[in-house]
């Protein structure tokens, strides 16, 4: 039920699942097969499927840690959309991209939970998109030695909060890997 018109479509939205990014992220490997399985599922069901690539002196573009992991490959014909913000809308390509394919409802995976998960989401939904965020499928490092809560806990939060978003015209939600349902809404 997103706000933006002539918007019909579902995209599968896969957010910075890089080297650097996930190499020490909490429950990576199941995190990242469960991706893989949206993946997988969105091309059967010929969803577009959107791939998010983080930049910056930690990621540097070409290096291992900028690259996504080598269990998730983009399709020829995927887009990729580079960016240097938090929120993957913020001076990319991504709004045009969605725009052109006619997408009006994400459904978000990646990492990391408590960055660029939560902005794009919100920056989603203040946009006007629907999103669902698949509680099963994001992850983020252990940030505790910086006063965060343990990541199964960021998670979880994140899993909470968003379950519960709610604003006129739009929808949210979360739904376990199993549940995804790209034709409809959670």
């Amino acid at each position: 039920m997103t706000t933006l018109e002539n918007r019909p479509k579902t995209a599968l939205l896969v957010i910075d699942v890089q080297n650097g990014v996930v190499a020490q992220a909490y429950g990576r490997d199941a995190v990242v097969a469960n991706i893989a399985e949206l993946v997988a599922q969105a091309r059967r069901e010929e969803v577009p499927v959107i791939w998010v690539q983080h930049f910056d002196e930690e990621l540097a573009r070409g290096s291992d840690a900028w690259r996504i992991v080598s269990e998730l490959t983009p399709g020829k014909a995927e887009p990729v959309i580079e960016k240097h913000y938090g929120d993957a809308f913020e001076d990319t390509t991504l709004e045009t991209v969605l725009a052109g394919l006619g997408v009006g409802r994400l459904v978000v995976v990646g990492a990391q939970t408590d960055a660029c998960i939560r902005s794009t989401l919100h920056g989603a939904f203040a946009r006007g998109y629907d999103a669902t965020l698949v509680k099963d499928a994001h992850t983020t490092d252990d940030q505790s030695k910086w006063g965060a809560p343990p990541p199964e806990q960021v998670i979880a939060h994140t899993n909470l909060y968003w379950t519960y978003q709610t604003a006129p015209g739009r929808t949210a939600g979360t739904v376990s890997t199993k549940e995804v349902d790209f034709g409809g809404h959670p």
